[in-house]
This record gives C-alpha cells, sequence and structure tokens, in this order.
C-alpha cells in the first residue's frame, strides 16, 4: 500500500495516516515549547447540535475511517463514555489490525488506557500488515509502552514511512533522537517522505522547523503536498501558513479542504469559523466530520503555554502531621494519577505513626484532590513505605494495581504485604504477606519491578534485628501475579552496615542490574543472569560519588536509556556520607557501563531530598520526593514533573544551582 500518495482517490478510505489529529484530551498535539495563540469562538446553539449530528451519524458511518474521525471529534467535545458504548463492541469483533489500531486508539483517547496493549500486540506481530497503523495510532494518542518495539522500527531503515511514525511516537514521548530522524526525513528529496515528516513535526516540532518546510513547500507543485507543508507551518504558529490554512479550506480539492479542516483546529485558527460552518455541508462526508470536529475545538477555551517543568508540594506538612514521605505515583486507565504517602502522625521518627493515604489529579499533577486512606494503620507501630504498581496483564482491560506497603510492629518485626485491587485503586483484596521469615525487611517506595517476563520483584534489604543494623539485600519472586511469592536464592552483601535499599531494572541483555545504598561513598551495584534469583559479587555504577541514600533507577521508554536520580555529593567522616542535596540526575546510553548528562534536579542548601519515585506519563518523567526543611525538621511531599527532552537538553539553572521550576502548594 502506498503512503500518502492515493489520497485523492479515497479521501474516506486511506486518511487513517493523512489527517492531522487533535492528539487527545488536554492538549496532547500541543508542543511544550511553543505557545499556542489563545483563540476561542462561541457557536450558536443550533449550529453546535449541527455539529454534534455530523459526529454521530459519523460514527455510525459504513467508511471505517470517516467514523473514527467522527470518535475523536466526540471524544474532545467531551461525549468520550458515548464513544466507548459505540467502539468497545466493535474491537470485541474487528479481525482486521489496522482497523483494531484505529479502533484502540480512539478508546484511549476517550478514557481507556488499557486498548493500549492492542497496538502494541499489533506491532509485535511478525505479519507486518497493521504496523505502520499501530505506530501512527500510539503517535495519535501520545503513548509509546515500554517503547521497544518502536524503537526496533525506528531502526527500519528499509521501510521509511513505519520507521517516522516509529519515530512520530517516540518523538512525541520525549525522545530527542527521533525528533533529529523526522528533522532529517524533511530534507529528504522523496516528496511522500517530505509529506509524512512536516505533518509530524506540525504537530510536535518547534519554530526551528519553519524555515525547511516553508523552503519544501515552495519547491513542490503538487497542491496536496503543498497543503501539507502549510497546515504544519500553521501548526508552528507562521502567520504565511495560516494564511494558506484559510485558502485551503475552500480548495477545490476535497482532500485539501478536509486536512484544512482538521488542522483549523489543531493550530486554533478562530478565524475560520465561518468556512468550518460552511464545510457542515460539504459532499465530502469527512470534510464534514472534521469541520465539526474544529469547531467543537474552536469552541472550548484555549490552553495557555504548557509549563515546562513544574512541582507541586502536594503534601505540605504540620505540626500534627510533620512527616510526609516514601510516596509512589501511578497512571489509572483513565489517566487520572493517582499519588500514595506515608503520613506520620505526632512525630516524624520512623516508627511513629503513620498510615497510608492518596490525592487525585485529573491535569497531569498541576492540582490535586482531597486526600482519601489507602491503607490505615495495622501495624504495632505504622504502615509506611507505598509501591503502586500495575501486575501481570490482564486477558481484558487494565491490568490489577498492587499496592504494597510495609508493617512495623518493631526493631525485630518488618513485614512487606500487597494488596491487589481490579477498580482501579477503588477497593483492595486481603494482604498478601510477601515476606514470610522473622526479622526487619526494608522494600523502599516505589520499588517493584515487573519483568519483561512477567516476573515481579520486590527488592528488599533485611537485617535480623535493628539492634544488630548489618542488611543483606535480595529479591522475592513472583511468578503468578503476586499470589505467591519466594525468597531469592542469592544477597548482595557489603561492609559497614551492609547493602541496604536496594532497586532492579532489567537491562537490555535480559540481565537485571541491582543498586544499593551503603556507606562507601558510591552506589554499589550487582547483576542477576536468572531473573534475580542469584547475584554476581557486587561492583559499583562507575563515576557516581553517593552519601548514604537511596538511588532511584529507570528505563525511560522513550529513548532506552537508564535514568538514575540521587544525592550527588559525598563528603566522609559526615553523618550518613553527607547531606541529601543536591537531588541529581544522570542518564546512561550503555545500560550503566558509563554515565553523562548530569544535572541537578533541587540543589537548596537549606533543604534535603530523598526517598524519589519515578515513572513516566506521555512526554514527562513524575517523579515524588521527600523535601526536608532545614529550619523546622518537618518533611513535605513534592511532585515533580519535567520533559523527558529536558534530561538531555544543556542546562537551565537557578542562581542556587538547581533546576528553574515553579512550586506551589496544591
Amino acid at each position: 500500500m502506498r503512503v500518502l500518495v492515493d489520497t485523492r482517490r479515497s479521501v474516506c478510505g486511506t486518511a487513517w495516516l493523512l489527517a492531522t489529529v487533535l492528539a487527545g484530551l488536554a492538549g496532547w498535539a500541543a508542543a511544550e515549547d511553543r505557545a499556542r495563540p489563545a483563540a476561542s469562538i462561541s457557536l450558536a446553539e443550533g449550529v453546535r447540535t449541527r455539529c454534534l449530528d455530523v459526529l454521530r451519524a459519523g460514527i455510525r458511518s459504513s467508511e471505517f475511517w470517516p467514523a473514527m474521525h467522527a470518535a475523536e471529534g466526540l471524544t474532545l467535545a467531551g461525549y468520550g463514555g458515548e464513544v466507548r458504548s459505540c467502539l468497545n463492541p466493535k474491537l470485541e469483533t474487528e479481525q482486521d489490525d489496522r482497523h483494531r489500531c484505529g479502533l484502540a486508539r480512539e478508546l484511549v483517547r476517550a478514557g481507556d488506557l488499557s486498548k493500549v496493549a492492542v497496538m502494541l500486540d499489533v506491532l509485535a506481530k511478525q505479519d507486518s500488515y497493521g504496523h505502520v497503523h499501530a505506530c501512527e495510532s500510539l503517535f495519535k494518542c501520545f503513548r509509546s509502552g515500554d517503547g521497544r518495539r518502536l524503537r526496533a522500527a525506528m531502526r527500519r531503515t528499509d521501510s521509511p514511512t513505519l520507521q517516522m511514525m516509529a519515530a512520530a511516537a517516540l518523538g512525541r514521548c520525549g525522545s530527542p533522537e527521533a525528533k533529529m530522524l523526522l528533522r532529517e526525513k524533511l530534507k529528504s528529496d522523496d516528496h511522500e517522505v517530505q509529506r509524512i515528516a512536516a505533518w509530524v513535526l506540525g504537530a510536535i516540532g518547534d519554530a526551528s522547523d519553519i524555515p525547511q518546510i516553508r523552503m519544501n513547500v515552495k519547491r513542490t507543485s503538487d497542491p496536496l503536498a503543498r497543503a501539507f507543508g502549510e497546515h504544519a507551518l500553521a501548526q508552528l504558529g507562521d502567520p504565511e501558513g495560516r494564511e494558506a490554512l484559510l485558502r485551503n479550506l475552500r480548495s477545490g480539492d476535497p482532500a485539501v479542504r478536509t486536512y484544512a479542516a482538521n488542522a483549523a483546529g489543531e493550530a486554533r485558527v478562530a478565524g475560520a469559523a465561518d468556512a468550518l460552518i460552511a464545510l457542515l455541508d460539504d459532499p465530502e462526508p469527512d470534510a464534514q466530520i472534521r469541520a465539526a470536529q474544529s469547531l467543537l475545538t474552536l469552541v472550548q477555551a484555549a490552553e495557555s503555554a504548557p509549563e515546562a517543568d513544574f512541582s507541586r508540594d502536594v503534601y505540605p506538612a504540620t505540626k500534627q502531621n510533620p512527616r510526609y514521605t516514601e510516596g509512589s505515583v501511578i497512571e489509572l486507565n483513565d489517566g487520572t494519577l493517582l499519588f500514595a504517602v506515608s503520613e506520620f502522625a505526632g512525630s516524624g521518627a520512623d516508627h511513629a505513626t503513620a498510615q497510608i493515604i492518596a490525592r487525585s489529579s485529573t491535569d497531569g499533577g498541576r492540582t490535586w484532590g482531597e486526600p482519601r486512606v489507602l491503607q490505615e494503620n495495622v501495624g504495632k507501630q505504622n504502615v509506611m513505605s507505598v509501591t503502586l504498581r500495575r501486575l501481570s496483564p490482564a486477558a481484558n482491560g487494565p491490568a490489577p494495581i498492587g499496592m504494597f506497603y510495609l508493617v512495623k510492629n518493631g526493631p525485630d518485626s518488618l513485614e512487606v504485604h500487597l494488596r491487589i485491587s481490579n477498580d482501579e485503586t477503588r477497593t483492595f483484596g486481603e494482604p498478601i504477606r510477601v515476606t514470610d521469615r522473622p526479622g526487619y525487611h526494608v522494600m523502599n517506595n516505589d520499588r517493584v519491578t515487573v519483568l519483561s517476563t512477567g516476573r515481579l520483584l520486590a527488592p528488599i534489604a533485611a537485617t535480623e534485628s535493628l539492634r544488630k543494623n548489618h542488611f543483606v539485600s535480595s529479591c522475592c519472586l513472583s511468578d503468578d501475579g503476586g499470589r505467591t511469592w519466594r525468597y531469592g536464592r542469592g544477597q548482595v552483601a557489603l561492609p559497614k552496615r551492609g547493602a541496604m535499599e536496594p532497586e532492579v531494572v532489567e537491562l537490555l541483555d535480559g540481565r537485571v542490574l541491582m543498586v544499593v545504598r551503603n556507606q562507601l561513598g558510591t552506589i554499589s551495584a550487582a547483576w542477576s543472569e536468572d531473573g534475580s534469583d542469584t547475584w554476581s559479587q557486587p561492583g559499583e555504577l562507575p563515576d557516581i560519588q553517593a552519601p548514604e541514600a537511596p538511588a532511584t533507577l529507570r528505563r525511560i521508554p522513550a529513548t532506552g536509556d537508564l535514568l538514575l536520580v540521587w544525592n550527588n555529593t559525598y563528603t566522609p567522616g559526615i553523618g550518613h556520607g553527607g547531606r541529601r542535596t543536591p537531588l541529581a540526575a544522570a542518564i546512561s546510553r550503555d545500560d550503566g557501563r558509563t554515565w553523562q548528562n548530569f544535572r541537578n534536579l533541587e540543589s537548596r542548601q537549606d533543604e534535603q531530598y530523598a526517598y524519589t519515585s519515578l515513572t513516566f506519563v506521555r512526554d514527562r518523567a513524575v517523579l515524588s520526593y521527600y523535601v526536608a526543611d532545614g529550619k523546622t525538621g518537618f518533611h513535605s511531599s513534592r511532585f515533580r514533573s519535567v520533559p523527558v527532552a529536558w534530561f538531555y537538553s544543556a542546562s537551565q539553572t537557578s542562581a542556587d544551582g538547581g533546576l528553574v521550576v515553579r512550586t506551589e502548594p496544591s
């Protein structure tokens, strides 16, 4: 199938790749580094009703792709539930992989993130029939999974369209390498390649892409190719591109009109309203659908330019609750963020009374709802140190969520427990004890790892008693989704206080890397070749200094690189080997053998930062960590959202050396 060539023969039939899409709710298509015009319109009630009538008729159309465009429009207008009711039965019976990707992506945009698995499964098939559609759909709904399949597709130089659509999905999720590939393709002499690159960069590029797109527009004589470039320019805020888009809305070519109708909403061209209203009666059904979608989009208040980096003190400490620490953040199936934390009462000591509470955000972490109790105190002292994780995938619907936590009964008894939720954390099942041996078992917050095999790893540092205070690290393993657990056969041991607060990550070659806190001024490391059952003799991460404090290590889905977050300091002879500031980050492109891109996330000297959680949502690294006030001794818990691209970019620091952010109480 020739992509981006035969569209004028059938606008409805092949518009699956050409039509520029509003990439989901909450402005997913907006590039982080460009502002959008703050234009909006008002519609007469009769026009709004007409728009909805067009979309509701369209979603029932026998033409598949226009029906998907109508579904997109209804979702953007706030009718996601209606879309899910209509499309879920179709997905259950659909056999065509390209159509399955279309249905899945619209269900994701309508609020069912579990359908990302459909697109990833199609991409994993040996039969390449649906691969481009899978990549395009992942791009449109701002998802990458773990990134492995997309990165493999981006290496497919024998299939430029597949390569570029994989790069589109990865670039939207923060990969600088993917954007670089698209910018190289924009310079191609192949007009088909140029068109795809311009279409994608119109959605995820920035002003630096305007000169090359302008040049391409001037060089082409094909009206459709020119329109693609003009619409990309309009999306990037170029005045000439916006004027051209307005002309294209009245083009005699139905394909050009259709793509212009879609781009008018994407670029927020309020001056297009009259032409869009006229297109509601266009003889081309897909032009009607796109016009209705853009009109309903333009009615909505324009987004303000998104904050590149922001943080919120979601749990500010008080005299009554002087410590909020050891948090974990998870994205629920509808896109809500849930941030759980240990809430201590009366005292900030490790043995003080504590419970697990959580707050939710429906806007990416900018605002937060009221707290609710996830786990009441069932220990003789407290419950603390929460991890929220998706467990083994379910056959249908979202995977269950595990809530891991510690039950502290005294200096000789600390246990790891798990409760499983099958309804997106509304309720949890009965506790499952992960550690069934006597002793004191420490598992840090946000630590459980799910291997590509489905095995769950709970990394634990254990000692007979805090009175002995010497730890060895190992993993508890589950191969049945967390229902039963066993101890790994091997352990990692170190001198002094030993191997503390382990973290594990799966390497690209299938081995598992464990990093542990120590009293040696480094981050110790050990490797397993059997899924964390046994471990090598410990070494250390090269060129990394560290106090006696935990480190967090995760793989960035969009790039495949490892991201380390830790306290980049060490002063021998001071308690814990130094203060827990700065909170730093570094990247490894070779699975931990070397490190670069050292940057400070936080570096105030009157505060300390530790016990980080880290996950990735769309194109952002989402973190939490405690902030210890040097004056009061209070520990608040901070939410932090940073674009993945920041970890690869040149430093932007404040006077004290930290990242420039805006921190506000929730």
